[in-house]
């Protein structure tokens, strides 16, 4: 939604879009790559894997090219400042439902839960990695606006708010993903 919209992409977007000006990639294929190398990082952090790790790895990069070949930046501005505001809340929604049922985290989402897992709380520590990876993109010719501003300032926020409240009950011994959700 907010690459289509075109007013700033996302953090890891921004990284994502950099990566493939620099090299021969798409966007998407530099998300698959971005994800492997991701996926790496997550062994050795020994965050949980699971169907939606992989599944992430994969589809999220097929399906980014696949919408950007199949549609136009929208020629509304409405359209295109209404996916830039709720994109960030969609990601949110989402994440709280694949997050909350323990599918496994996405490569990125990994990053947060493995801080999260280690007493930092979901907001800040996804602040933290967008931050880090906005500043990477940029230095590699990622495109920033407001729309990456505002992903920035929201996201953090909306997937811990989500995250409690989409999450299935934790079984005994599960330990939860950050101590002020649970």
């Amino acid at each position: 939604m907010i690459v289509l919209a075109d007013y700033g992409l996302p953090g890891w977007d921004v990284f994502h879009q950099g990566l493939a000006e620099q090299t021969p990639l798409t966007i998407g294929m530099a998300v698959i790559l971005v994800g492997a190398l991701l996926l790496l990082a997550m062994l050795a952090l020994r965050e949980p894997i699971g169907v939606g790790t992989i599944t992430n790895v994969i589809v999220v990069g097929l399906v980014l090219d696949a919408v950007l070949w199949i549609f136009d930046e929208p020629a509304s501005v409405a359209i295109r400042i209404t996916l830039t505001l709720t994109g960030p809340v969609v990601v949110a929604i989402g994440s709280g439902f694949y997050l909350g049922a323990r599918l496994g985290p996405g490569p990125r989402d990994g990053l947060m839960t493995a801080l999260g897992r280690r007493g930092i709380t979901i907001w800040k520590a996804r602040f933290g990695i967008e931050a880090v990876v906005l500043v990477s993109g940029m230095l590699l010719g990622g495109t920033v606006g407001w729309g990456t501003v505002w992903f920035l300032i929201v996201i953090g926020p909306t997937v811990h708010f989500f995250l409690s409240r989409l999450s299935l009950p934790l079984e005994a011994d599960e330990a939860p993903l950050d101590p002020t959700i649970a």
